[in-house]
């Protein structure tokens, strides 16, 4: 199931001020909006997104989180712990995984198209299918990961540590596949 968001227009509760609330009512700023299935709020200078219940944010502590087929396109998950995580079957297109711990994490069938996954640790993640096409793993640690028939076409690893990593059926950046 791929999970969206939408922008929704705020409505303000009248007989109310500002920033007050009541036991069934919250009432935003102007500049406050609030986004759904997952009612988020968000403020001009901060972007939180929630997905399953949980706070998709730079460092966020989502080891175990269950964010399998949930639509991260652009996410910034810069510094998060997804150790043990589920984001099987999830579009994390263009998100932000910078030095992201996804040790052991469940990475299968899911799309991290440009992604940037510099100094990411990878260690025994399942990456089976994942399609890496222009990411940036440089300086990830993707020891003992399985990068079984991994779409790897065009990504940059520099620096990156693959002791261990399967990567049989994988294409590689130049575009062979591993035997």
């Amino acid at each position: 199931m791929r999970l969206r968001w939408v922008l929704l227009p705020l409505v303000l509760v009248s007989g109310c001020s500002q920033g007050t609330t009541s036991p069934t009512t919250t009432v935003l700023s102007p500049t406050t909006t609030v986004l759904s299935p997952t009612t988020t709020v968000l403020s001009p200078t901060t972007t939180v997104l929630i997905v399953n219940g949980y706070r998709i944010e730079a460092g966020a502590d989502l080891s175990g989180a269950d964010l399998s087929g949930a639509d991260l396109s652009g996410a910034n998950l810069r510094d998060a712990g997804l150790s043990g995580a589920d984001l099987s079957g999830a579009d994390l297109s263009g998100a932000d995984l910078s030095g992201a711990n996804l040790g052991e994490a469940a990475v299968g069938d899911t799309y991290l198209r440009g992604a940037n996954l510099t100094n990411a640790n990878l260690t025994n993640a399942n990456l089976t299918r994942a399609n890496l096409e222009g990411a940036n793993l440089t300086n990830a640690k993707l020891t003992d990961a399985n990068l079984t028939r991994a779409n790897l076409s065009y990504a940059k690893l520099t620096g990156a540590k693959l002791a261990g990593a399967k990567l049989a059926g994988a294409t590689m950046p130049d575009g062979t596949i591993s035997p």
